[in-house]
C-alpha cells in the first residue's frame, strides 16, 4: 500500500485545457495526455497525475478534467466532479488493483441526480490505515463508513469513481436480476478469535481447542 501517491494502469485520454490554466475558461479546449498515477489526500477528491505530449507532467487534477481519447470535446458533457466521484478519499494510503473478474465488465452507476450512467470497469482504488503506531483518525476501516472507488470509462466519454453501493454490473451469463437492491449497510466487525475458547497448553503440533472455563 502506497503513501500519498500510487501507480495506476496508464490511461491514454484527453484533458480539458482549462484545468491546465487554473480553470481559466478562456483557455478551454482539449489536448491528449496519459494518466499514470493517483494522489490520495484524506478529505479531498481523488487527484490524478499526467504527462502531456510536450513532455510536461501535471499533478493532482480531478477526474472531471478528463475524457476519453476517441471523443471530441463537443461530444462529451462537462460533468461536475461531485457527480463523477461521490466520496472524498478516506486516507493517505491508497491501494490500486485491477480485479480480473471485473476486467472489461460493463455496468451502470446511479448518480446524485438519480440518473443512471453506463460505463466499463478500468480498476479499483481502496483505502486502509497502514500502521498501528500512527493515530487513526480516518474512516477507512469502520465497516459502515468504508467505501472503495471503482474507476469507470463512461459511455458518454467521461470517467467516474464510484463505490459498490452505487454500481450495478452486467455479466451476461450471471446478472439476470434487474431490480435495485435493498441491502443494508454492514455494521459488523468480523473476528474469529473470541473470549470463549482456548488452546491446550502443550507443545503438540496438532493441539486441541477447548471451551474456556472461567471460575466464578
Amino acid at each position: 500500500m502506497a503513501y500519498l501517491n500510487a501507480n495506476i494502469p496508464p490511461v491514454y485520454c484527453k484533458v480539458r485545457k482549462e484545468y491546465l490554466y487554473d480553470m481559466d475558461k478562456s483557455r478551454s479546449g482539449e489536448t491528449e495526455c496519459v494518466i499514470f498515477g493517483v494522489t490520495s489526500i484524506s478529505g479531498r477528491a481523488l487527484l490524478f497525475n499526467i504527462m502531456l505530449p510536450n513532455g510536461a507532467c501535471f499533478w493532482r487534477l480531478p477526474i472531471s478534467a478528463f475524457f476519453q481519447k476517441h471523443y471530441d470535446r463537443a461530444q462529451v458533457p462537462d460533468m461536475p466532479v461531485d457527480t463523477l466521484q461521490l466520496w472524498n478519499c478516506f486516507s493517505y494510503y491508497p491501494s490500486v488493483h485491477t480485479f480480473d473478474f471485473l476486467a472489461g465488465v460493463h455496468g451502470k452507476f446511479r448518480g446524485k441526480d438519480k440518473k443512471f450512467y453506463p460505463g466499463q470497469y478500468l480498476f479499483t482504488i481502496d483505502w486502509a490505515h497502514p500502521e498501528t503506531n500512527i493515530l487513526n483518525t480516518e474512516h477507512s476501516e469502520i465497516p459502515q463508513e468504508h467505501k472503495c472507488a471503482h474507476i469507470l470509462a463512461l459511455d458518454n466519454g467521461n470517467y467516474a469513481a464510484q463505490p459498490n453501493n452505487r454500481i450495478l454490473w452486467h455479466v451476461n451469463n450471471y446478472t439476470t436480476d434487474n431490480s435495485w437492491p435493498d441491502y443494508k449497510v454492514q455494521n459488523t466487525v468480523w473476528e474469529v478469535e473470541g473470549p470463549d475458547w482456548i488452546t491446550e497448553d502443550t507443545d503438540n503440533m496438532f493441539y486441541e481447542i477447548e471451551e474456556k472455563n472461567e471460575s466464578k
